[in-house]
């Protein structure tokens, strides 16, 4: 069973302007998909700039146990020679998803529909998180789920012998949700219907049309509503990821709240889906410029230029809230240094992530002299102006985001900021400690 090693203190100090060029890793979310739809194409897809983060090798991981021979050629550059749709093997041990909640969440869809079982479970943190959520519309399709109170891991899943397709409405905005049912429908007979009121990150809808499936996507006053055809041959791809528009906030974020920093971030995914950060820092007066828009495999890109800005708060519009969800941690850092609150509403979200991450930046925030208000569904941050006392130790709860955020504001407050663990951040950004360091941030 996973567990979580030794913590690694880390402590952010005060930086000089951050400069120079941000390469920012793969997508995490596409970098899952890839390597699942590959396991359900036949025959071979490649795929590069693949993240390799801890959360996706252990997808990579899965994928083989249930069948699929997944290699890696070089750095970002992997295979996947998928068993078809309805063609996974029975795992011969237990599935560890580490930190993932992507990761079991998808991989759970997966096989919900084939006649085997499997048995999850993760890190401290991941074990903590509901997965009533999903199994509860794969039981629809006829799967079975045996788990902790709550649907909580470890949990064993026994999928269907004999699925029927469903018509399911997410009952809140989660991708990971509308992802795991798009993917039990794939080996049910017939129509799914899937039905959300909100918008969420549709790399899923991407991907699943660029391996072949049949699927429709119509936008109505109800939501979205995605058709999808069931039993299809998916078809293998090439399929390049993305660079991950998550992971960009914490250099873009830093370069804006640093004084004198002039930043490049090439290449990061500008799906309307994932980017509600963007506007939103445009929206405080950060200074940031979009350069050469383009499309990389499948998805809209640019190159990010960011400058250190006198920022102002705003109040954050709540139906934007799915395409930023992992961002509020780094935005309410962000808020701090603005003159002014910034309201954050609709987030409820954010307590049901790796930790409750509403409160745990609040309690951070207090500690290093920011007032907070909050509730069930709101985070309001009372600006000081680019001011920010610092010197607190955070906890960090196993969470990379929490501790991403806080090192980020430690470059910018008056004193340092520690945070309990650091070593959480591998399981998205490995290479965040050396990407930030060549940008002059000094992180010890």
């Amino acid at each position: 069973m996973s567990g979580h090693g030794t913590p690694e203190p880390m402590t952010a100090h005060r930086s000089g302007p951050l400069k120079g060029v941000a390469e920012i890793p793969g997508d995490k979310s596409i970098s899952h998909r890839a390597l699942i739809f590959g396991a359900m194409a036949v025959g071979e897809t490649k795929i590069t700039g693949l993240l390799e983060g801890q959360d996706v090798l252990d997808t990579a991981k899965a994928m083989r146990a249930f069948g699929a021979d997944v290699i890696q050629h070089g750095p970002g550059a992997w295979s996947v020679h998928g068993v078809g749709v309805g063609g996974f093997r029975e795992p011969e041990d237990v599935i560890d998803c580490g930190n993932s909640g992507t990761g079991v969440r998808l991989i759970m869809g997966t096989m919900a529909t084939s006649p085997i079982s499997a048995t999850f479970t993760g890190d401290a943190s991941l074990r903590k998180r509901p997965m009533g959520r999903v199994t509860d519309p794969l039981a629809l399709f006829g799967a079975q789920s045996y788990g902790r109170k709550g649907g909580r891991l470890p949990l064993t899943l026994v999928g269907a012998a004999n699925p029927v397709p469903v018509q399911y409405t997410t009952p809140m905005p989660s991708a990971q949700v509308k992802s795991a049912v798009l993917l039990a429908a794939l080996n049910a007979p017939g129509e799914t219907v899937v039905t959300e009121r909100e918008a969420t990150r549709d790399h899923s809808e991407r991907m699943l049309a660029g391996f072949g499936a049949k699927l429709h996507v119509e936008r109505t006053n109800a939501g979205n509503v995605i058709t999808l055809q069931g039993q299809p041959e998916l078809r293998p791809q090439v399929v390049a990821v993305p660079r991950d528009p998550s992971s960009a906030a914490f250099p873009v974020c830093a370069a804006v709240i640093v004084e004198g920093s002039d930043i490049l971030v090439p290449g990061v995914s500008q799906n309307t889906t994932r980017n509600g950060l963007y506007p939103t820092l445009v929206e405080m007066g950060a200074d940031i410029t979009f350069e050469n828009p383009r499309e990389e495999g499948g998805e809209p890109v640019a190159d990010l230029r960011v400058r250190a800005s006198s920022l102002k708060g705003i109040e954050v519009p709540p139906e934007r809230a799915p395409s930023m969800i992992d961002e509020y941690p780094v935005l309410s850092v962000v808020a701090a240094f603005a003159e002014g609150k910034t309201v954050m509403r609709g987030v409820k979200e954010l307590r049901v992530k790796e930790s409750d991450r509403i409160d745990a930046m609040a309690r951070g925030l207090e500690a290093c002299g920011v007032t907070i208000e909050e509730d069930e569904d709101t985070l309001i941050v009372h600006g000081l102006g680019g001011k920010v006392p610092g010197g607190a130790t955070v906890a960090t709860h196993i969470d990379h985001r929490i501790a991403m955020s806080f090192l980020v504001l430690g470059l910018a407050s008056q004193k340092p900021v520690t945070v309990d663990d650091g070593s959480p951040i591998a399981t998205s950004f490995p290479i965040f400690g050396k990407l930030m360091a060549d940008l002059g941030a000094d992180i010890r």
